[in-house]
């Protein structure tokens, strides 16, 4: 019998504003635990709540990028439940008027396009998170994470497999961070997924029984967790060894596995009801218009002007606009350094080895793109050749540096002389005799080894080129 996988997910992604959804403490990444608490995020009673006004547009720009239908009036709920780390007993989110409805996201895999459509995008505040502590059997609670605003997006059950999944997480990451959403950083928790999947033999209108798999902080464990779930779905059917039934379950990715955590939750198990403190948004065509306006460049639009304008290829264009980080990376560059192919050279074969061997994600590169596109000059000038440039990026990079005061400084400047070149290239030579000969011999493959000594003797500062020719022409 032929079965075939159903999944809708469920999408969070941390708004990227400075304050959070309803008090003015930080909800900026990385601090210290309890460190961005007050009396409101932390539940105190008789704290009234203050709406977020750029969470509204935020939110009106997520809708906008995902062709949703924004709501003229939006309003805001309590979903009422106990756990550590909510301390008000609720969560402030939407469920009678959110703020989009109806959207759609196109996505691509190996089987083709393919439109997923949303059933809406809604507001809510984040929960704490608590911190399990192994050794002493204690969990604590930080509540630094409590009411920064988040954007959930609930799909409809359009998913048949991981891939479309992975694509359409990749296509909402590239999508909210070049629209300045939301950084979408899934290691730092501004962007999760809970996966809902059941399993139905195939041509069937009926749904299976349906779990929620949660606890999942990357791509690859979230493949890795549709993929085990589905079989884990299908050998129940087919051997009615285990009873489905609807629940959450966690991901364990050292496991490879999940495991069974509660009951799945409906609606009404959260007993939802107006939120009577926070008064409705209304929401103009004219605040809808402003932020349109105001949104940047899409990926796709950057994609199309680099392989159109800019002549790049596809290849280059793709990694380049993958990435936000890499494209604020290329644009600022271009500023300084108009030369496309060059300056994407640069980030795609340096810029990201450097950055990969201190162990920095594109996403976590910082650099001075002036300064980047300095040392690049100095390559395109011949002040430097690319070795000498290559190690200069890792101190630009790592300590700031200024290129061109640093080569003058330590005297890097590249040997121009060609009479001091030559006699480098002879003394080589008359040092290498069998290795000359055997190259005279016809073993071209000797020539790297005698470029590799010449630029020794010059200290790595000449042009490999100009070595390579003048080293042929003494040769022969």
């Amino acid at each position: 019998m032929k079965y075939e996988v159903v999944m809708g997910l469920e999408v969070h992604v941390e708004l990227s504003t400075a304050s959070k959804l309803f008090c003015g403490c930080s909800a900026k990444f990385g601090a210290d635990a309890n460190e961005n608490v007050c009396p409101a995020c932390a539940g105190m009673p008789g704290m009234p709540a203050v709406l977020n006004k750029k969470a509204i547009e935020l939110g009106i720009a997520a809708g906008l990028v995902t062709h949703s239908e924004i709501a003229r009036k939006t309003t805001f709920d309590k979903k009422n439940y106990f756990y550590p780390d909510l301390p008000t007993g609720y969560q402030i989110t939407q469920l009678f008027a959110p703020i989009c409805r109806n959207g759609w996201v196109e996505v691509e895999t190996e089987a083709g396009k393919k439109k997923i459509t949303l059933k809406q995008i809604h507001i809510e505040e984040d929960a704490g998170k608590l911190i399990h502590d192994g050794r002493t059997g204690t969990s604590l609670v930080d509540f630094n994470r409590t009411s920064v605003p988040l954007v959930e997006i609930v799909s409809n059950p359009d998913f048949q497999s991981a891939e479309e999944v992975i694509a359409y997480l990749e296509k909402l990451r590239s999508l909210f961070s070049f629209a300045g959403v939301s950084d979408c950083k899934m290691q730092e928790g501004s962007m999760r997924c809970d996966v809902n999947i059941s399993v139905r033999e195939a041509g069937s209108n009926v749904l299976g029984t349906r779990t929620e798999i949660k606890n999942m902080n990357s791509l690859k464990a979230i493949a890795a967790a549709i993929r085990y779930e589905s079989e884990r779905h299908i050998d129940a059917l087919e051997t009615g060894g285990e009873v489905l039934v609807q629940e959450t379950r966690r991901w364990d990715d050292n496991a490879g596995e999940t495991f069974s955590m509660r009951g799945k939750e409906d609606a009404t198990d959260y007993r939802y009801f107006p939120n009577p403190e926070i008064m409705p948004v209304m929401i103009s065509d004219e605040w809808i218009a402003a932020v349109r306006e105001s949104l940047p460049e899409t990926a796709e639009e950057k994609y199309a002007r680099m392989t159109a304008e800019l002549g790049l290829s596809e290849y280059d264009s793709k990694i380049i606009t993958g990435s936000k980080r890499l494209s604020e990376i290329f644009d600022g560059t271009m500023q300084y350094f108009n030369k496309p192919k060059e300056v994407v050279n640069w980030i795609i074969g340096d810029l990201l080895s450097v950055a990969r061997g201190g162990n920095k994600g594109e996403d976590d590169i910082e650099i001075d793109c002036e300064k980047f596109a300095k040392l690049m000059a100095l390559v395109d000038n011949k002040t430097v050749n690319r070795n000498v440039a290559k190690k200069i990026l890792v101190l630009v990079l790592t300590e700031g540096v200024d290129p061109a005061a640093y080569v003058e400084e330590n005297k890097l400047g590249m040997v121009g002389d060609k009479t001091v070149i030559v006699a480098a290239v002879r003394e080589a030579i008359a040092e290498n005799a069998k290795q000359a000969e055997d190259y005279k011999n016809g073993n071209e493959k000797i020539l790297g080894f005698l470029v590799g000594k010449v630029m020794k003797k010059l200290e790595g500062k000449a042009d490999p080129q100009m070595v390579n020719s003048l080293l042929r022409e003494n040769l022969t």
